[in-house]
């Protein structure tokens, strides 16, 4: 089990087009990943379960996995999440 720490850098935290994004890019990796957010957890790879988290800029958000290139797939979420994709 291995556990990454991010804040997010969106202008408008992970609201739907950036919550979509990564959510795609947590699926794509094949690994069942938890984003926690003020000790509440939500499945990485569901949109519904993303945005249930009310996740703004600034907020601190722990990601959590197991399996294969775990370390690398949370390092890339963590750069994603710490980019800010509402100023593209």
């Amino acid at each position: 089990m291995a556990s990454r720490s991010a804040t997010i850098a969106s202008g408008h935290g992970l609201h739907a087009r950036p919550a979509a994004m990564f959510v795609q890019a947590v699926n794509d990796s094949g690994l069942s990943i938890t984003i926690e957010k003020d000790g509440r957890e939500a499945p990485a790879g569901s949109i519904l379960g993303v945005i249930s988290l009310a996740i703004n800029q600034g907020d601190a958000v722990t990601l959590t996995a197991d399996g294969d290139n775990v370390d690398s797939v949370l390092d890339s979420l963590v750069t994603f999440l710490e980019t800010d994709h509402d100023a593209e």
